[in-house]
Order: C-alpha cells, then structure tokens, then sequence
C-alpha cells in the first residue's frame, strides 16, 4: 500500500476511535442524536483540523474530504444505537481515547514531517495538535476539566510518540515504520499509565 494510502486510512481510523469518544461523552450527558453527531464530530476531526490551520494546509483534510464527517457521523449514529449494550464499559471509552492519541500522534508528526522535513518543532506541533485537540474541546463542550489536563501521561505520551517518530526517521527508518513504532509507543505508554496511574507531579495544595 502507497504512504500516503497508508496515511489516509490511518486518519480516518483515529477519527473513527476518537468519534467514538465524543459519542461516548455525548450520551452520558444525556444528548440527543444531533448532539451526539456534533461531539463525535468536533472529537473527531477538530485536532487535524487545527493541524492543518498551524501547518498552513487550506482547505482542511475534515473539509476538502468527505470521508471525515462520514466516517464521524456513521460512527455516532452506531454508537447511539449500540450504547444499550455498551453502555458501563468505561475502560472501552478510554481504549480508544488512548488509539486515537497514539495514530493522531503518528499521522500529526507525519503531516508535519512532509510539509517542514526534519524540524523537531513544527513535528511536534502537529503531532501533538492532532492528538489532543479534539479530546480537550470535546471535554470542554460538556464542561468538564480535559483529560490531558489531569489524567495519566496524556500530552507526555503524545510527547513521546512524536520524540519516537522523530528518532527513527532520523536513524533513516521510513515513514511508516516510523509512524508505526510511534503509535505503539504512545498508545502503549498511555495505556500502562492508565493502569498504573502514573502521572506527572502537581502543585500541592496547604
């Protein structure tokens, strides 16, 4: 399969795993079909979309291609109707939260990496953009405090994907190995942080 094959069908899966997540969201605070269609949808595409604005990519991937909003509402509309049977699995919510942290990471860093080449900075930013932009304005939409900013290794795991992706490619793996071993290492972080709750230091309080 092409990269860029490979690339595609890769975003349109962590919109379809983050989709479920702003579906899932939706239903607990008692939404109806429409809300439940606009959270999955602004999870979904909201973190490459604003990849896209910073990179300076016009018009956005979510606008240009119709698969995005397609592959977001088919996704709320499943879940609307399977959530019955769903419905207490917590862990399942967050599972895919942590697969579209770990392929958005990958695809962000991607995208940066064919526009910018081998700059850290502008990697990092899209890769983290992707990730994590669409999990907090689905928190904020519900008014709740953001997962990134107070659950295990969130934005350090995206933060470590990318460092990952950036290391291999520049040992001269390709492309794609490189995305691979980056969505396996933020998802895998992000999922051990979970069940060892690992998380970074905080102020204390008197």
């Amino acid at each position: 399969m092409p990269v860029q094959d490979t690339v595609l069908a890769l975003d349109l899966f962590g919109t379809m795993a983050f989709a479920v997540t702003g579906a899932f969201k939706a239903i607990e605070h008692k939404a109806d079909i429409v809300g439940i269609i606009i959270l999955a949808t602004i999870t979904g595409v909201a973190g490459g979309t604003i990849r896209d604005v910073v990179l300076g990519h016009f018009p956005p991937h979510s606008v240009s291609d119709p698969y995005y909003v397609v592959i977001t509402v088919a996704t709320a509309v499943a879940i609307f109707f399977l959530y019955p049977r769903l419905q207490g699995h917590w862990n399942l919510f967050l599972k895919f939260d942590a697969i579209g942290l770990g392929v958005f990471t990958a695809i962000g860093s991607t995208f940066a990496y064919e526009a910018y080449g081998m700059n850290f900075l502008a990697i990092c930013l899209g890769g983290m953009m992707t990730a994590i932009g669409g999990g907090i304005l689905r928190d904020v939409f519900v008014n709740e405090m953001p997962l990134v900013f107070e659950k295990e290794l969130y934005a350090s795991a995206s933060f470590a994907g990318v460092v990952v992706f950036f290391l291999f490619l520049g040992a001269g793996f390709n492309l794609e190995f490189a995305g691979i071993i980056s969505i396996v290492a933020a998802t895998s972080l992000r999922l051990v942080a979970m069940k060892y709750n690992w998380n970074l230091p905080k102020a204390r309080e008197r």
